[in-house]
């Protein structure tokens, strides 16, 4: 082995080392303060009290968990969460396509004018009062389609999926319609399965954004009966009560808002948490999608 290959090799082995050993500090720095902030909303309100922990409770406790769901309220907001994550994201995805697939055609009138007018909602918004009043004039206030309508479209997943749909050979759109497809049956049985990376891509980011989503409720929801989970999270938080005592049978357990706070957080985090995983082979691929020109 000459000293080329032997130098090459050492430098290698130094950048895979530096890579390793920056990547360790980064998920170090991601998992400590999570991992802080599980244990600590097991703990005790008497070992929050206390503190003086990072890895391990001194007194583990679940009143924190049992005093969030006593609140029967959080279940509605549960099943809103849930309601308007997953009807967010399908209308969402799906309308985006729509959009994208027509876009992705040369021959369809009017396609330069259409771009340019989504290239300027990329950069330009009317602006939150202006947005408060046509929310309002389309009767969207306390409504729960206020999640779902104005969330519709978005022309960044737009552009994705245009450019994914520009990939998909001519062929297979001609050899289709020779067979008497029309326009619907191609798009929903040949672009829609072939782009499902792009598609897991743009559900995954979106679901993300309609499940941490507050904004919305704070600006035009007044019905306690559609707050989301986030919105329940907001007013725990925001709560100026430092301390409570419960009592339960003959024992006396303590507890804190902080306490509460972090079970919050930690119910409101878990289930988008685990739904990455499911996705997250589509969301690899679909991330990769263009790097690569051949």
């Amino acid at each position: 082995m000459n000293r080329k290959a032997i130098k090459g090799d050492l430098d290698s082995r130094i950048f895979n080392a530096f890579n390793i050993a920056v990547l360790l500090i980064v998920s170090l720095v991601i998992m400590i303060p999570l991992w802080n902030v599980i244990i600590s909303s097991l703990s005790s309100g008497r070992a929050l009290a206390e503190g003086g922990f990072i890895f391990w409770s001194k007194e583990f406790s679940l009143e924190n968990y049992r005093a969030v769901f006593r609140d029967s309220s959080i279940w509605q907001a549960f099943f809103i969460s849930v309601s308007k994550t997953t009807l967010g994201v399908i209308t969402h995805v799906f309308f985006c396509a729509m959009v994208g697939y027509a876009l992705s055609k040369k021959h369809l009138r009017g396609r330069k004018l259409y771009v340019v007018m989504g290239v300027i909602t990329m950069f330009f918004s009317g602006g939150m009062i202006p947005t408060y009043l046509l929310i309002k004039s389309l009767g969207l206030l306390n409504s729960f389609w206020v999640y779902i309508i104005p969330a519709l479209f978005s022309y960044y997943d737009v552009v994705i999926l245009m450019n994914f749909f520009r990939n998909v050979p001519d062929a297979l759109e001609e050899s289709a319609k020779i067979d008497g497809a029309g326009e619907w049956r191609v798009f929903l049985k040949i672009f829609i399965p072939l782009s499902m990376p792009a598609m897991a891509t743009i559900a995954l980011f979106n679901g993300v954004g309609q499940w941490n989503d507050f904004m919305t409720t704070k600006l035009y929801i007044t019905d306690q009966a559609l707050y989301p989970l986030q919105m329940k999270l907001y007013e725990v938080i925001v709560q100026s009560q430092t301390q409570s005592m419960q009592n339960i049978g003959s024992v006396m357990i303590e507890t804190t808002t902080k306490g509460v706070q972090l079970a919050t957080i930690v119910i409101t985090t878990l289930p988008i948490v685990l739904m990455y995983p499911l996705l997250q082979r589509y969301f690899i691929s679909g991330m990769m999608l263009g790097a690569v020109k051949e």
